[in-house]
C-alpha cells in the first residue's frame, strides 16, 4: 500500500491554494467536484509527488480539530479485496466507483477512528 494524500477540510479552497503554493512551493495538481456541487476538492503537491486535498463544502466553515482533519487515502491493488481483508473498526461507506475522481474507492475507520479511504484507480 501507499499513502497518496491526507484530506484537510478548509473554509476557502483558493485561500488554501494560495497559502500552499506560495509558501511552501507546492504544485497545484488537480481537481474534481461532488457531482451535488456542493464539495469542490483541490490537491497540491510537493516535489515528490505527495498530495494534499483540499476540501471545501459550501456552508460549512470547519473550526474544531476534529472538522480540520478529514481522512488518509491508501491505495491498493483491489478495493473489493482490501476492504474484505481489513479489520476494520467500523465502515464509513462501502466500496463504489468515484467517476468524478477516476476511483473505486471505500472508506473504514483504524482502531481510534481515523477515516482512512482506500483507493483503487479506475481503467481508462
Amino acid at each position: 500500500m501507499v499513502i497518496l494524500h491526507t484530506c484537510l477540510n478548509v473554509s476557502d479552497v483558493d485561500q488554501s491554494i494560495e497559502w500552499y503554493t506560495e509558501n511552501l512551493d507546492f504544485e497545484e495538481s488537480w481537481g474534481f467536484e461532488t457531482p451535488d456541487g456542493e464539495t469542490v476538492n483541490r490537491y497540491v503537491a510537493d516535489d515528490n509527488g505527495v498530495e494534499l486535498q483540499l476540501s471545501d463544502t459550501e456552508g460549512q466553515t470547519p473550526s474544531e480539530e476534529g472538522e480540520l482533519w478529514d481522512h488518509l487515502a491508501v491505495k491498493v491493488d483491489d478495493v473489493d479485496a482490501a476492504f474484505e481483508e481489513i479489520d476494520d473498526h467500523g465502515v464509513i461507506k462501502e466500496p463504489g466507483d468515484q467517476p468524478a475522481a477516476g476511483a473505486r474507492t471505500a472508506f473504514v475507520r483504524d482502531p481510534d477512528g481515523h477515516a482512512i479511504e482506500l483507493i483503487e484507480p479506475l481503467e481508462d
